[in-house]
């Protein structure tokens, strides 16, 4: 019997700082200014986590914001303090067209960005019923809309983002809300706009697209490996409540996870996250529980065959 020690898996962790599903009068703890954005994905760094997922909001109301003003100040803060690997939006919020949701990506050409792989009904409205006061005007219309508003991805806008960065050596987190999303990127790989190893982040829970069961997350692997084989890495999100569970069963299926205020404000039962870094540690302890060790930013790079902090355009 040998002596030697098994070399234990690494598990990537991406931190979602702040995004266009919550508003400022959910949580007194979600970041808003440039400032509590750098603070945020600093400290998420310094939790655990290799990728931080970057939105940006006008620091007076809190509203998504998709302009590279926005984002420039927090951009240079963060990769001036630490190597964590960068991620910027192309999600932006459900009432932005692509022109707009795509400006950061194309001007600052990050290691990698977030590119949705479907249009979809975006179910934000349920949250009326736990959330009743306001600070800003445009929060609760931001809300009710959400029953008839569509986030539109359709194959040309996909294929417009993929095209426009093309030449940036940026990689994409491709976010996928259903089983349908996966076959969209197969299209893409086919017609060779996107090249593998594909980074694909599995989305659970929102309104819309698939299900929290840990049957629809086992299906989701098993459609991903028919596909694609070896030639993707996998991660998973569960939106609100489901975020460490699903973020367990994905370690457990040999996935990575992704966790943060974007997708979820709480630790616990009716406890809010005081801060995105407490969310990194929570998912920390389950990786670590679970006898696997965190993937470093330099090994997270290495996985996804990323171009480096230097080629960046911040």
């Amino acid at each position: 019997m040998s002596d030697t020690p098994t070399r234990r898996k690494k598990v990537v962790i991406t931190c979602a700082v702040t995004g266009a599903i919550h508003t400022p009068s959910m949580s007194p703890h979600l970041p808003i200014t440039a400032d509590e954005i750098a603070d945020a994905a600093i400290g998420a760094y310094e939790a655990g986590a290799a990728v931080v997922h970057l939105h940006a909001r006008d620091p007076r109301d809190g509203r998504p914001d998709q302009s590279p003003a926005a984002f420039e100040p927090f951009l240079k803060r963060i990769k001036g303090h630490c190597d964590v690997v960068i991620n910027i939006t192309t999600g932006g919020a459900p009432t932005m067209t692509v022109e707009e949701r795509l400006k950061p990506c194309a001007h600052f050409k990050p290691e990698v960005a977030s590119l949705n792989m479907g249009s979809m009904n975006f179910g934000l409205f349920p949250m009326l019923n736990r959330f009743k006061d306001f600070k800003h005007d445009w929060e609760r219309p931001y809300l009710e809309g959400s029953d008839e508003r569509i986030f539109k991805n359709t194959f040309r806008d996909i294929a417009n983002i993929l095209t426009t960065c093309a030449a940036n050596g940026t990689r994409f987190e491709i976010e996928c809300y259903d089983i349908g999303h996966l076959y969209t990127l197969s299209h893409f790989a086919e017609r060779g706009l996107v090249k593998p190893p594909f980074f694909i982040q599995s989305v659970f829970g929102i309104l819309g697209g698939i299900g929290p069961h840990p049957e629809d997350v086992a299906h989701m692997r098993r459609t991903a490996d028919r596909l694609f084989g070896r030639n993707y890495v996998w991660s998973v999100l569960g939106a609100g409540r489901n975020q460490l569970p699903i973020a367990a069963q994905s370690v457990a299926l040999g996935g990575n996870v992704r966790v943060g205020l974007e997708d979820s404000l709480w630790i616990g039962p009716g406890q809010l996250a005081r801060s995105n870094a407490e969310q990194v540690r929570a998912a920390r302890q389950v990786i670590e529980g679970l006898g696997y060790e965190v993937a470093t930013p330099a090994e997270a790079r290495q996985m996804l065959q990323l171009k480096g902090r230097e080629q960046v355009n911040f």
